[in-house]
C-alpha cells in the first residue's frame, strides 16, 4: 500500500515489508513545498547529499556538511508527515569508525526528527551498519556506484560488470546482513541488480539498475528536468521545468524593461 492510501505514517519496517510486493516509490529531495508533494505519493523521501550538486552548485557531494544536511533534513520533514523520511550521512561524517556513525546518525535524527539514516558503503561499512541498527537506528545502505567515493573509484561509470560483479553482490549480502532495511543499487549492469533483488530478502531501491528492483528512486529535480545540460541515461525527465522556468523569467525581465510589469491588476490605488 502507498503513502497515497495508507494514512498511517510509513516506517522502516513498512518498508521492508514492501519486499516483493507493490513497487516502492522514492524520490530525492530537498524543501518543504516539494516533500508536501512527494509526501502525497512516494512510500519514501531521501534528502540525498546530492542536494550539494542539485541546490548548492558543488562540484561532488563530498562538500556537503552535516549541518546542511540537518537545514535540508527539517525543510523536508516539515512536509512530510506520511512518507518515510531518510537523510544521508555526509562523506566524512561516519567512516572514521562505527562511534562516529552512531554520534553523526543520533545527532541528524534528533535535529531532523527524520526515521532513519542512509549511508554508502559495502562490506566494509557493515560493522558501522550493525553497530547503529544496534542502537536502534534504521539504516538504508547503499552499495555499487558511490558517489562519495567517485574519485576513489575512478568516476561516474557503470559498477558490476565482469569480474567486479561479485564485489557488488558481496557488498550487498553484507550490508543486508548487518541489519540495513534496504539497499540502493546505483548504477549497476541490468541483470546485476535482477539477481541481487532475488537474492536479498531486503528491498531493493534501483537507480541506474533494473525496473525489476523492489522500488526506485531519481532526484526530483532530474525527473522534472530543472536541468537542461545534465541528463544521465538512467534518468527520465517526466517534466521540463527547467525550460518552462527560464522562459518565465525571461519574459519576466523584458516586462519589467518594457514597463508592462506591474501592470494595473498588479499596483495598488488611493482609496476615494
Amino acid at each position: 500500500m502507498s503513502a497515497s492510501t495508507n494514512k498511517k505514517p510509513i516506517s522502516a519496517k513498512k518498508i521492508m515489508g514492501m519486499k516483493g510486493q507493490e513497487p516502492i516509490v522514492c524520490l530525492a529531495a530537498y524543501t518543504t513545498p516539494i516533500a508536501r508533494m512527494a509526501n502525497v505519493h512516494c512510500d519514501l523521501i531521501l534528502v540525498g547529499d546530492s542536494v550539494g550538486m542539485v541546490l548548492h552548485g558543488l562540484p561532488s557531494t563530498q562538500g556537503v556538511s552535516v549541518d546542511m544536511m540537518v537545514m535540508h533534513g527539517q525543510a523536508v520533514r516539515r512536509g512530510a508527515d506520511l512518507a518515510l523520511v531518510v537523510v544521508d550521512l555526509p562523506f566524512g561524517s561516519y567512516e572514521a569508525s562505527p562511534e562516529q556513525a552512531f554520534e553523526t546518525a543520533s545527532y541528524i535524527m534528533a535535529q531532523t526528527d527524520c526515521s532513519a539514516i542512509k549511508l554508502e558503503g559495502g562490506a566494509h561499512m557493515a560493522p558501522t551498519i550493525q553497530f547503529l541498527v544496534d542502537r536502534g537506528i534504521p539504516v538504508m545502505a547503499h552499495v555499487g556506484l558511490t558517489p562519495q567515493s567517485v574519485k576513489g573509484i575512478g568516476g561516474y561509470a557503470v559498477q558490476g560488470r565482469g569480474e567486479d560483479r561479485q564485489r557488488v553482490l558481496d557488498d550487498a549480502t553484507a550490508v543486508q546482513d548487518a541489519g540495513a532495511f534496504a539497499v540502493v543499487l546505483e548504477m549497476v549492469t541490468e541483470e546485476l541488480a535482477i539477481e541481487a533483488t532475488k537474492a536479498l530478502h531486503i528491498p531493493t531501491i534501483g537507480i541506474g539498475a533494473s525496473n525489476q528492483c523492489d522500488g526506485q528512486v531519481l532526484v526530483v529535480d532530474d525527473m522534472l528536468g530543472m536541468f537542461q545540460d545534465f541528463k544521465p541515461k538512467f534518468v527520465k525527465r517526466f517534466a521540463q521545468l527547467g525550460e518552462a522556468a527560464e522562459t518565465a523569467i525571461a519574459t519576466y525581465a523584458d516586462e519589467v524593461r518594457t514597463r508592462q510589469f506591474p501592470g494595473d491588476d498588479h499596483i495598488y490605488a488611493d482609496k476615494k
